[in-house]
């Protein structure tokens, strides 16, 4: 972690002493926003097999989750920004189910299971106008993994049943590498309006036995000072 710090500092150092050179203001904003979140890969294609088999009781959704943090936007050239931020984003994946038997459908019996993580992100984004505040942006990111915890969630004739959540952190990967990219637009006062996705590129277990990765959209409003 010590070592993409580093990286980065010296990175934006770089950036900021070209900058300088050129005489242009670097700007600062914050933005926040919502997550549609999930997890592709081998394994998850294996289980979405074994999901088809259940006729509809049981399906796959996206976790909705939200982010938030700062940035700060660097100009190196005409339409040319750097974009390094700092932000809290929630992550993961849904299960949803009931019992598959028609003796039971009286009980309504609802089941969902939530994988809940939340991370720290530093993406560094390369942002690029190609029209009056319309932009299109890229870049990789890393993030660091406050947590993760799973959540269970039943109910039975409408009633609430069972609501238990455990922390499962140990065997999760603690750093998630991705690639960003995404399209916005920034008005003339600051407000800025942005959509991206995010496309992990390493496994979410520590030792890579499951061939599973993050994947997000996001859509955000934000504001440069």
């Amino acid at each position: 972690m010590k070592k993409v710090f580093l990286l980065i500092a010296v990175v934006l150092g770089l950036v900021a002493t070209k900058v300088n050179a050129q005489q242009q203001p670097i700007r600062f904003g914050v933005r926040v926003g919502a997550n549609l979140s999930n997890w592709e890969g081998e394994t998850v294609n294996s289980a979405q097999n074994l999901i088809d088999l259940s006729d509809g009781n049981v399906n796959r959704k996206m976790r909705e989750g939200v982010h938030g943090g700062v940035y700060m936007s660097i100009p190196v050239g005409p339409g040319f920004e750097i974009e390094p931020g700092l932000q809290y984003s929630q992550k993961g994946t849904r299960l949803t189910g009931k019992l598959p038997w028609v003796e039971t459908e009286f009980l309504n019996t609802q089941m969902t299971i939530t994988n809940k993580s939340e991370y720290i992100e530093l993406p560094v984004m390369a942002k690029l106008y190609v029209g009056e505040g319309f932009h299109i942006y890229g870049g990789p990111q890393v993030a660091y993994l406050l947590s993760n915890k799973v959540q269970a969630q039943a109910s039975v004739l409408g009633f609430n049943a069972l609501n238990r959540e455990w922390d499962m952190k140990n065997g999760f990967r603690e750093m998630d590498f991705s690639v960003v990219g995404g399209i916005g637009y920034r008005f003339a006062n600051g407000l800025n309006l942005t959509a991206g996705y995010d496309h992990g590129l390493n496994t979410i277990d520590e030792n890579g036995n499951f061939e599973t990765y993050n994947r997000t959209i996001k859509a955000s409003v934000g504001f440069t000072f």
